[in-house]
C-alpha cells in the first residue's frame, strides 16, 4: 500500500499514473469518434479523463488530509462519469464490447486503488 510518508511526489503513486495510461487510452478512443461528437461525448469524455489524474496530483499536494480525500471524492466521481461515457458510447455502437470492457475494467481498477488510498488516509 502506498503512504504519503515515503513518496516524494503524486509522480510516484500508482494510482495516479493509471490515472495518466487512462488519459491516454481516452485520447486514442476519442479520435475514432464521429466528428459530430467532438463537443459532445469527445470533449466530456477527455473532461473526466483528465480530472482523474488531475485530481490526484492535486489532493496529493494539498495540505491537509481532509483536503487531500475530497480530491480523491472528485476523482472517485470522473471515474464513474466516464464509466457512464463508456457506455453510452457501446449503445450508439461506437465502440464494440471488448473496448468496453477493457476499459470498464481499467476504471474500476482505478476506483479500488482511489478506495484504498481513501482509506489509507486518517483525519
Amino acid at each position: 500500500m502506498e503512504e504519503k510518508s515515503k513518496i516524494k511526489s503524486f509522480r510516484d503513486l500508482d494510482v495516479w499514473k493509471l490515472g495518466m495510461e487512462i488519459v491516454t487510452e481516452v485520447y486514442e478512443l476519442t479520435k475514432s469518434l464521429p466528428k459530430e461528437e467532438a463537443y459532445g461525448l469527445v470533449s466530456q469524455m477527455r473532461r473526466a479523463a483528465i480530472s482523474i489524474a488531475s485530481n490526484i496530483a492535486e489532493g496529493f499536494n494539498r495540505y491537509h488530509n481532509k483536503e487531500y480525500k475530497q480530491f480523491l471524492y472528485i476523482a472517485l466521481g470522473s471515474c464513474a462519469e466516464l464509466e457512464t461515457q463508456v457506455e453510452v458510447c457501446r449503445l450508439l455502437a461506437y465502440i464494440d464490447q471488448e473496448t468496453r470492457d477493457k476499459l470498464i475494467d481499467q476504471f474500476d481498477h482505478e476506483g479500488r486503488m482511489i478506495n484504498n488510498l481513501i482509506k489509507c488516509l486518517k483525519i
